[in-house]
């Protein structure tokens, strides 16, 4: 006789929506879909542009700044008195970057942003915001328990420096220097570029020394 497991039936079930994509993806996929069929969209050039933004437009303007930093005091001190200004030579004004603000991790201080009514963010030097950003936990909890936030993100800091949250707005936004690690000096800029990573010009990393990006 056939029994019945309500729990392992259950069980199954669950397993296997946890395998399925949220329903915003699924939104979107769908809407993607009847723009193709329709023909008013080119699947090749939506391929094109995403790539562009996460590689080219995203992270990678942002850490070629912050290497040019690392390699020339004067421009680290004309990105840190007016980032708008000091982007400029790179070409890289846009949307996001019109009131951009740059600030320092040192030994003492570590720098965290978030925007806490939306999701603010310097599009053109740091790409596509990550989903986590945008979320309302990280929003609500970056301000009441950066510390905490940041352990999550497997950044652990020590009490004897200080955290600095920075709420992005509109009128404001922020990219964070993060602090050189140790061994690089001899390095190029495209190399420094390299150990650069999005989530440390948000501040949710701070080490990145080459061996533990190695690792």
């Amino acid at each position: 006789m056939t029994s019945f497991d309500s729990r392992r039936i259950s069980s199954i079930h669950h397993d296997l929506h946890q395998h399925l994509p949220s329903e915003s993806v699924l939104r979107t996929k769908a809407l993607e879909s009847l723009l193709v069929e329709k023909g008013l969209i080119d699947p090749a050039a939506m391929d094109a542009w995403i790539e562009m933004y996460r590689d080219e437009i995203g992270p990678k303007r942002g850490a070629k700044v912050v290497a040019r930093a690392w390699r020339e005091p004067s421009f680290k001190r004309a990105l840190l008195e007016n980032a708008t200004a000091a982007i400029e030579q790179f070409g890289f004004a846009g949307h996001g970057t019109g009131h951009l603000q740059a600030v320092e991790n040192t030994s003492e201080i570590h720098n965290l942003v978030v925007c806490t009514l939306c999701s603010c963010y310097p599009f053109s030097i740091l790409g596509i915001p990550p989903a986590w950003y945008k979320s309302n936990e990280y929003r609500a909890r970056a301000v009441r328990e950066p510390r905490a936030v940041l352990s999550e993100f497997g950044v652990e800091i020590p009490p004897t420096v200080e955290v600095r949250v920075w709420d992005s707005t509109s009128e404001r936004r922020y990219l964070v220097i993060p602090q050189q690690p140790n061994g690089v000096e001899s390095w190029s800029e495209e190399q420094l570029a390299e150990l650069v990573s999005r989530n440390s010009m948000i501040g949710t990393q701070r080490d990145l020394s080459p061996t533990r990006r190695a690792a």
